[in-house]
């Protein structure tokens, strides 16, 4: 069994999950943060809808540059509707899973850096970093999304188990 293989029914699950939350970000509450510290409900699920096109480009570039000398820094894209935003999902999913079901265990052992204004900020193998950077760093802001639902009154989806909205 290859890298890839052993990936793909977690990253599929996890994907399932979080876009069942997705489907409940509310778009006439975009602004609202638990805290002045905090990133709005706009932001968060955007970054959500996002993340998992980052392993495709994990997948097919050596390296990622955010804020590239001389040229201009990544701005994540703006969603008018829910739709747009399940879209976006949707086509960064499908696009991963292709790549990882795609990949070898060569290169899924590569090492990819992560980079900010030239400088690398991290450089692992492309498992670790679709683990690690993709996945589970989804997971910890899936979790935060439903931290929002709730304190929006809005029902929380299950993810490993029934919540207090699904029994």
């Amino acid at each position: 069994m290859t890298i890839s293989e052993t990936l793909l029914p977690e990253f599929d699950q996890e994907m399932a999950n979080t876009r069942k939350a997705l489907e409940r970000v509310p778009f006439d509450k975009l602004s609202w943060k638990p805290h002045p510290k905090s990133m709005s409900l706009e932001a968060l699920a955007t970054h959500l809808a996002t993340m998992p096109e980052w392993a495709g480009v994990t997948l097919k570039e050596d390296a990622f540059d955010y804020a590239p000398p001389g040229g201009e820094s990544y701005k994540p894209p703006t969603f008018g509707s829910n739709k747009e935003l399940l879209d976006a999902f949707d086509k960064g999913v499908a696009q991963t899973r292709a790549a990882l079901a795609a990949a070898d265990d060569i290169q899924m052992m590569a090492p990819w850096t992560l980079k900010a204004g030239g400088q690398a900020l991290f450089t692992m193998p492309r498992v670790a970093v679709v683990r690690s950077f993709v996945m589970n760093h989804t997971i910890h802001h899936r979790a935060q999304l439903g931290v929002y639902l709730r304190l929006n009154d809005i029902p929380v989806p299950s993810a490993y188990g029934p919540t207090a909205d699904e029994q």
